[in-house]
């Protein structure tokens, strides 16, 4: 009976090791066979990691060659809060080893909640040698922290360009989102900054590049053996502007610090010489992320030196109207040039007395040629009653009042043209005989940027051969050299008799 027994128990052991030999099998199989593929990916993986190396964005000059924005070489210590157990106390820890100021330690608080939690953030930047040193000879106690080499955006014209070539800044959650969208978020690997006002955010695309991608082969602590593969980043490319920095210094001398805005345009090419702004600021402060203190004073500012005045303000431009009213009566032939009126200081329109800036004691007799010399209000209230709001408004049109130019920056306002299904939509009122007096010499609705001024005088300078005004002169590709004209032809001929011109 126990000889059965024990063979009974013999065989049933033997019949769980066969199964467990044969279940051991057929799973070295399905591995083996079935599940190779994914197996050999993820070792591959495993023994794989991928670098993005971010491409050197494009430099930015003059048409004389100087450089309003550059590339310099400098290193920034980062951290990854995704692989930092506790970043405050490692930024406690890491004070000990390098100088983090208040204002590094507040500039890293708001900019690793605006990235990504896998993007690097960086705590410092333009260490020193010594800094880089001491930090890499204790790197092993902050995991999650690197000292990286990146090339710094670097403005040296400061304020003088500072509203025309714009400035870079850190990658926002709202950026990364807009560039997923449009398909080139993998463009942007490993950069950190983006273009955010100016020529710089214009023309984003002609000057980022394109990044590279090196394929380490790694340890299983990660711990880098060698380079497997590797694709150089592509450059971005070169812009040469139409601006004449020697015109532009000389203006924002003369301007010291009055606010106002100039404009300068080259008539028969759109070209723009002098784009200017006043007050200024520092393009500079922004590219690691301006700290909160200097926001703030920025934006409390009374002059605010942060507005583009020359792209977004809008203004009744006053007596610079007048000439175009005159050149319209000539087209229309509303108004002989020769015809006299006599500017006795003031202009009544039924109960209401429109006055000149004479205070009363006008200008006299006053044909057209001297209408404009002396700038008569008296004779444009009178000229624009008889020429009516309509065909005032249809005049100004084409020469780009109220318009947008189409200059090559983002943010163009469109200002006010105004008519009488302008103000029906605006107000919800009829146009009144007495809206129009004003606008003869430039006031009332009118409010229009000092760019479609400067672009309404070259146009007419240009005998109404209309050219689109334009910053970028020419594209440079990095790696070819070669050279791309942006804008050569008309946009648009308004048809002016050569005598009215004239």
């Amino acid at each position: 009976k126990f000889r059965k027994q024990f063979t009974r128990r013999c065989w049933f052991f033997l019949f769980v090791t066969i199964l467990l030999y044969l279940i051991l099998a057929s799973r070295f199989a399905y591995l083996q066979i079935f599940q190779y593929d994914e197996l050999v990916t993820k070792a591959e993986a495993n023994r794989k990691t991928e670098t993005a190396h971010p491409p050197r964005r494009g430099i930015i000059m003059d048409k004389n060659g100087e450089v309003l924005a550059t590339n310099d070489p400098i290193y920034t210590l980062e951290i990854t809060p995704a692989k930092t157990p506790n970043f405050n106390q490692t930024i406690k820890e890491l004070q000990k080893v390098i100088s983090i100021s208040k204002g590094d330690i507040r500039r890293f608080n708001r900019l690793k909640d605006e990235l990504p939690r896998l993007s690097p953030v960086p705590v410092k930047s333009g260490l020193t040698d010594e800094e880089v040193a001491r930090f890499t000879a204790q790197s092993w106690r902050f995991p999650g922290v690197e000292v990286r080499s990146r090339m710094h955006r670097f403005y040296p014209a400061g304020k003088d360009a500072a509203h025309v070539v714009g400035y870079i800044g850190r990658i926002s959650q709202r950026d990364q989102t807009r560039l997923e969208e449009s398909g080139r978020g993998n463009d942007y690997t490993g950069t950190l900054n983006i273009g955010k006002t100016g020529i710089e955010l214009s023309y984003e695309d002609v000057l980022h590049g394109k990044p590279g991608f090196e394929q380490i082969e790694v340890r299983a602590s990660g711990r880098p053996i060698r380079s497997l593969s590797m694709t150089q980043p592509q450059s971005g490319n070169n812009l040469v502007l139409t601006l004449d920095m020697g015109l532009q210094r000389e203006i924002m001398k003369e301007l010291g610090d009055r606010r106002g805005t100039v404009i300068a345009i080259e008539p028969a090419n759109g070209d723009v010489l002098a784009f200017v702004s006043n007050p200024s600021f520092d393009p500079n402060l922004f590219v690691d992320g301006i700290d909160q203190e200097t926001w703030d004073s920025l934006n409390q500012d009374e002059d605010k030196p942060l507005m583009n005045r020359a792209l977004r303000g809008t203004y009744p431009i006053g007596s610079t109207f007048k000439p175009f009213m005159a050149l319209a009566a000539l087209e229309m032939k509303v108004r002989d040039p020769k015809r006299v009126i006599n500017d006795n200081g003031h202009f009544q329109l039924g109960n209401h007395v429109f006055r000149d800036s004479t205070r009363g004691r006008g200008y006299g007799p006053v044909d057209m040629h001297r209408s404009i010399v002396v700038s008569s209000d008296v004779y444009y209230y009178s000229l624009a009653q008889d020429m009516g709001i309509d065909r005032i408004h249809d005049f100004m049109k084409p020469f780009g009042f109220g318009q947008i130019t189409g200059i090559d920056l983002v943010g163009e306002a469109r200002g006010i043209l105004p008519s009488r299904e302008w103000k029906q939509r605006r107000f919800k009122q009829r146009w009144a005989q007495g809206d129009t007096i004003s606008i003869g010499i430039g006031q009332g609705y009118n409010a229009f940027t000092i760019l479609q001024l400067a672009h309404a005088v070259a146009t007419l300078a240009n005998d109404g051969i209309v050219m689109k005004p334009h910053l970028v002169k020419k594209i440079i590709n990095s790696k070819t050299g070669e050279e791309e004209i942006v804008a050569k032809d008309p946009v648009d001929v308004i048809p002016l008799k050569k005598e009215n011109v004239n």
